[in-house]
């Protein structure tokens, strides 16, 4: 699809539309890699070791969500790392140990918190192009890249608070009246800005990935069409485009991915044991203890299942988004007509 095509589409396509299309797209990639996350997110795990009935990080690329670990509680959302030899291996030996179902751990809280966070970004940064293209013109390159921090930092943003208050009803059974004090409590103790714990690190690994995704993804579904001769994306060039653009991005944040992952897990710890949050607890401080630790390639642990995970969730997102797109669009396009 050319871009004059592609301002035409947005226009036609109302933000309601969208959003109904982003939360098709929501719902399937969570159900499809989030098998494939918990065997990422427990690789990390065995080389930055938790301790025991601690937290855990799990992600379905769309967003993280920390899940707990209750020893001799109702739910165990996750056990003690085993000595995993490789990605296979991971797969076999948590099938194994734990039952198929322990790979989709984590699946309603991560659908709770995966919707309206995808619905958010993507259309904010479709509204976001269409606006940006008619106030600068449709070929300005740089379009996607500025669409994209700012979609990605706005969804961080506003999705981050519900995260901690997500997490602590994971930790065990709350009332509302219960929930609202705890989030009163925490407000008046370290202030407005303890509800966004977390927010830095998931913001230099989100919004890079965010710049470099979109812009390869417009740039590489332009050059796919004209190499086909056709005028618009087909349902292969969009899943194509989103596979080879994330995991381009997947492969350059990964570090921020692995550092996101210690300093969340870290903090539950400290505040699990009522102890006082350390100095020390930088995203920079981490990621060299990391490699201090396990050498330069700890900040790249988990590396090959991350892109057997990013890929197909880049493609079926972004390939499950254009089509819903389309069919909300031929749809008003025959009101239009009658």
């Amino acid at each position: 699809m050319d871009p004059e095509t592609r301002g035409q589409e947005i226009i036609k396509v109302t933000p309601l539309q969208q959003m109904l299309a982003s939360c098709t797209g929501a719902i399937l990639t969570s159900l499809i890699v989030t098998p494939l996350d918990v065997v990422k997110i427990r690789l990390q795990a065995q080389n930055n070791p938790l301790p025991k009935g601690k937290c855990f990080v799990y992600s379905n690329g769309l967003m993280d969500h920390l899940c707990v670990c209750e020893e001799g509680g109702n739910k165990l959302w996750y056990k003690k790392p085993g000595n995993f030899q490789g990605t296979l291996d991971a797969f076999l030996k948590i099938i194994r140990n734990e039952g198929i179902k322990s790979l989709w751990s984590g699946l309603p809280p991560t659908l709770v918190m995966a919707v309206p966070a995808t619905v958010i970004y993507f259309t904010c940064y479709d509204q976001l192009s269409a606006l940006l293209r008619s106030k600068l013109g449709e070929n300005e390159t740089y379009i996607p890249i500025v669409a994209g921090i700012v979609a990605r930092f706005g969804a961080v943003t506003v999705i981050s608070p519900l995260e901690l208050i997500r997490t602590k009803m994971q930790s065990k059974k709350f009332s509302y009246m219960e929930l609202h004090r705890f989030v009163s409590k925490k407000v008046s103790e370290d202030g407005w800005i303890s509800l966004w714990r977390g927010w830095a690190p998931t913001v230099l690994r989100d919004v890079p990935f965010s710049a470099m995704y979109w812009y390869n993804y417009e740039i590489l579904k332009k050059w796919l069409c004209e190499k086909s001769g056709l005028y618009e994306p087909t349902f292969m060039i969009n899943f194509t485009s989103g596979a080879l653009s994330g995991s381009f991005a997947a492969v350059a944040t990964l570090p921020f991915d692995v550092v996101k992952t210690q300093k969340q897990t870290q903090l539950w710890t400290y505040e699990s044991h009522k102890i006082s949050m350390p100095l020390h607890m930088s995203t920079w401080v981490i990621m060299k203890n990391i490699v201090a630790k396990n050498g330069f390639s700890g900040l790249f642990s988990g590396l090959i299942p991350r892109l057997i995970k990013i890929a197909p969730a880049c493609a079926i997102m972004i390939s499950t988004y254009e089509f819903g797109k389309a069919f909300f669009q031929k749809q008003n396009v025959r009101r239009q007509q009658y």
